[in-house]
């Protein structure tokens, strides 16, 4: 079973997001993570792109493949985590936690109750 934290919102494509003042925090999901197996890297975008409404932002890659990541909503990037480029694998280890990817400021806040709760996600994910 998966990790999924009830004060997160989720996406079908295993994003999750923190809601922290008016900024959201955006990783992969601890199920998308164990699919995904051992991380060996990460091509992060830059602090200030502004991500469209489900807009590719990253690339996560692997033992098994590469798979990208999209912007849940629309907004723009305020932080990355450098940490990832030098240890990656605090995508594994802690999803939820230091293996955060971006921080984002969102166009429109209000549209974070399109996303899925945590238990939409785990009827998604037939857990």
């Amino acid at each position: 079973m998966s990790q999924i934290p009830e004060e997160l919102y989720y996406t079908k494509e295993h994003e999750w997001m923190r809601v922290e003042g008016d900024e959201i925090v955006i990783g992969i999901t601890d199920h998308a993570q164990d699919a995904l197996t051992d991380i060996v890297y990460i091509e992060l975008p830059g602090e200030g792109d502004v991500l469209e409404d489900m807009g590719e932002f990253a690339i996560v890659e692997s033992v098994k493949s590469a798979s990208p990541i999209f912007a849940p909503l629309a907004g723009t990037v305020t932080a990355v985590n450098e940490a990832l480029e030098d240890t990656p694998e605090l995508m594994n280890s802690d999803p939820y936690g230091e293996g955060w990817i971006v921080r984002m400021k969102l166009d429109a806040p209000e549209a974070i109750s399109s996303l899925m709760s945590a238990a939409d996600y785990k009827a998604e994910i037939g857990e």
